[in-house]
């Protein structure tokens, strides 16, 4: 039997795999988003990550969300109607 990974899960374990966070948390906030224009019917669209990792020292906040974009990388930021990052040392 498969079970299809969610998108919230696909996020954490890319984050997981690409930082050496000492915390991360992603919160699947689609609900909150339904009826809205660009949010699918199926959910999993809208996504608040809160990652506390030291390789973000020295990195301004342009440069930490550049990093975490290329770790999702542009097949699953494609289907990431809206991704809201909390990222810090």
């Amino acid at each position: 039997m498969s079970v299809e990974m969610t998108v919230r899960q696909e996020i954490e374990d890319k984050l997981r795999a690409a930082f050496n966070a000492r915390e991360i948390e992603v919160v699947d906030d689609s609900a909150s988003h339904a009826g809205h224009a660009g949010a699918p019917a199926a959910g999993q669209s809208h996504f608040n990550v809160m990652m506390r990792s030291a390789e973000f020292e020295g990195k301004n906040r342009l440069s930490r969300h550049r990093a975490v974009h290329a770790a999702l990388g542009p097949e699953l930021i494609g289907r990431i109607h809206a991704l809201a990052l909390d990222l810090d040392v």
